[in-house]
């Protein structure tokens, strides 16, 4: 059974940071774990992507938060990063931590919740 663990979440002024970690743990190997991710879901909306970063370290990132999210992970402790600098008010969702296990699927985190005041 694979659990993704967040954390760093909270609450934070615009023109902040954050960063937000995701570890992988369980009966896997790293070598088995392929792209992470960070999703967020605002109240009334969908889940959105934030950024994703594949294996060998390619990130892609939402137009909404280039320039001010840095992805990034370590494969050796499976665990994924979301420096969130130059905070808006609209950043404000719950964030969510994935990542895709061969031949297991996708999992999800338990969600942190990040919150920007103005």
């Amino acid at each position: 059974q694979v659990q993704l663990v967040e954390s760093g979440g909270g609450l934070v002024q615009a023109g902040g940071s954050l960063r937000l970690s995701c570890a992988a743990s369980g009966m896997i190997a790293s070598i088995s774990v392929r792209d992470m991710g960070w999703y967020r879901q605002a109240p009334g909306k969908q889940r959105e992507l934030v950024a994703a970063i594949t294996k060998r370290g390619t990130p892609n990132l939402a137009d909404s938060v280039k320039g001010r999210f840095t992805i990034s992970r370590d494969n050796g402790k499976n665990t994924v990063y979301l420096q969130m600098n130059s905070l808006k008010p609209e950043d404000t969702a719950v964030y969510y931590c994935s990542a895709d296990i061969m031949y297991d699927g996708t999992y999800w985190g338990q969600g942190t919740q990040v919150t920007v005041s103005s």
